[in-house]
C-alpha cells in the first residue's frame, strides 16, 4: 500500500506581505464606513419624493396654460432614484467591509481583486486603495497564501 501523503502546508507569507495585507484590510473598513455614510446623502430625495407622493408637499404649477402632469410622477422619481441609490451605496459599501474581513482572513481571493477593481471608480480615496490593493494581490506570494 501506497502511504498517503499529509497535504503540503500552506507557503509562507513574508511579514512584509502580511502587513501590506493587514493595513488593506483596515483600509477597506474606512472605506466601506465612508462608502457607506456617502451613500446615505440621498436620503433627503427620498424625504422629499415620499412627502411628494403622500401628497404632504404640494406641488403647484407655475403656468396655468402648461397641461397637468400628476405630481405624484415626480416624486416617484425622486423615490426610485434615492432608493437605489442608497441601496447600491451600501451593497458595495458591504462588500468592501467583507473584503477587508477576507483580506484579513486571506480568503477569497477572487472576491477581493472584484472589489478592488470596483473600489477604483470611488475617486479619490478608493482609487488608491483599489490599485495598492491590486498591486498587492496579484503578487504571487500573497496568492498563494490564500486559502
Amino acid at each position: 500500500m501506497d502511504a498517503v501523503n499529509p497535504p503540503a502546508p500552506p507557503p509562507a507569507i513574508t511579514e512584509e506581505d502580511a502587513n501590506q495585507l493587514r493595513l488593506l484590510s483596515i483600509f477597506h473598513y474606512v472605506v466601506a464606513a465612508l462608502t457607506g455614510l456617502f451613500s446615505l446623502f440621498p436620503v433627503m430625495h427620498l424625504v422629499i419624493g415620499l412627502g411628494i407622493v403622500s401628497g404632504k408637499l404640494p406641488v403647484n404649477a407655475s403656468n396655468p396654460d402648461v397641461q397637468d402632469v400628476d405630481p405624484r410622477l415626480f416624486g416617484w422619481l425622486f423615490v426610485i432614484f434615492a432608493a437605489v441609490f442608497i441601496a447600491c451605496g451600501l451593497l458595495l459599501a458591504g462588500y468592501m467591509a467583507y473584503a477587508g474581513r477576507c483580506l484579513a482572513q486571506r480568503r477569497r481571493h477572487t472576491l477581493c481583486l472584484v472589489v478592488a477593481a470596483i473600489s477604483c471608480m470611488l475617486m479619490p480615496i478608493g482609487t488608491v486603495l483599489g490599485v495598492f490593493t491590486l498591486i498587492v494581490l496579484m503578487r504571487p506570494s500573497v496568492k498563494a497564501a490564500f486559502a
